[in-house]
């Protein structure tokens, strides 16, 4: 069990700035336990490569955590994390994870963690805010576990809350809230997970979605038995995953991002190395 004085505040903020064609990591600030490993350059010097590291490896009851990262003009960034999330069990007190993106004109900003496990009794809250200039765009996805299923075990108690506003020059191009319970009627129903233990959305937005783009993306499916759906909307496209296997979502999105990307942000999918360790 984990108890209030045990709590960590952490606070990681990031600036990106294009100089000579290189995106290079020009501010950083942080404080209590959530860092950034240095800048990296897989596929040359116009993204940078950043891994965001929380190193206690998970978040308790208490805990409150803030990533805010900010893009000058033309900057590309693509930030990732070394291995799954975990939100550990609570005895009353809740966990959170604001996030603030401010993604200048022209510039690109990827945000693709690595899925995050619900542990039963976690009581979680996220917060996600994309502010994007024109011309801008954002390529980013959220996976959740609910329970360590690998070790039989179910989200029985607790509570998720999650909300995702995107905004662009002052108007909001999308916004979600959700709330889950343990054992919430929810979790079963056609309306809510049906049943599925992992549930994932991919956001592109800032940039209109051509048809032949859509009907490519509608093109791949995830593996047998898991769900999927892909809506587009103005200058937003989604994708939806329900299933069973975090690492199943994983490679569907990983394969949209594969054809999103060069059609979006004229770039090559490069995955990031430390998905391969």
């Amino acid at each position: 069990m984990v108890t209030v004085d045990a709590a960590w505040q952490a606070r990681l903020a990031l600036e990106y700035t294009l100089q000579g064609g290189r995106t290079t990591l020009s501010g950083r600030e942080h404080s209590g336990p959530l860092v950034v490993q240095k800048a990296l350059y897989p596929e040359g010097d116009a993204v940078c490569h950043s891994i965001i590291v929380h190193p206690p490896g998970g978040i308790a009851g208490g805990d409150a955590l803030k990533l805010e990262t900010r893009l000058h003009e033309g900057a590309a960034a693509l930030l990732t994390t070394p291995g799954a999330g975990k939100w550990y069990r609570s005895t009353g007190p809740k966990a959170s994870l604001a996030q603030h993106f401010d993604i200048g004109r022209g510039a690109v900003l990827e945000w693709l963690p690595q899925p995050a496990i619900v542990f039963d009794a976690a009581r979680a809250e996220t917060r996600t805010e994309i502010q994007l200039h024109e011309e801008a765009l954002y390529m980013g996805w959220e996976m959740t576990c609910m329970g360590r299923t690998a070790s039989g075990e179910r989200f029985n108690s607790g509570e998720l809350r999650q909300r995702t506003e995107v905004w662009q020059q002052g108007r909001r191009l999308w916004c979600e809230y959700a709330r889950l319970a343990g054992d919430d009627p929810m979790l079963a129903s056609k309306a809510g997970l049906a049943g599925c233990t992992v549930s994932a959305t991919l956001i592109a937005a800032g940039k209109e979605i051509q048809k032949d783009l859509l009907e490519q993306c509608r093109g791949i499916a995830p593996e047998a038995g898991e769900h999927s759906g892909i809506t587009a909307l103005p200058r937003v496209l989604l994708a939806r995953y329900l299933g069973h296997s975090s690492e199943a979502a994983m490679h569907y999105f990983v394969a949209l991002w594969s054809l999103l990307r060069p059609a979006l942000a004229g770039r090559r999918a490069v995955p990031p190395r430390i998905w391969a360790t």
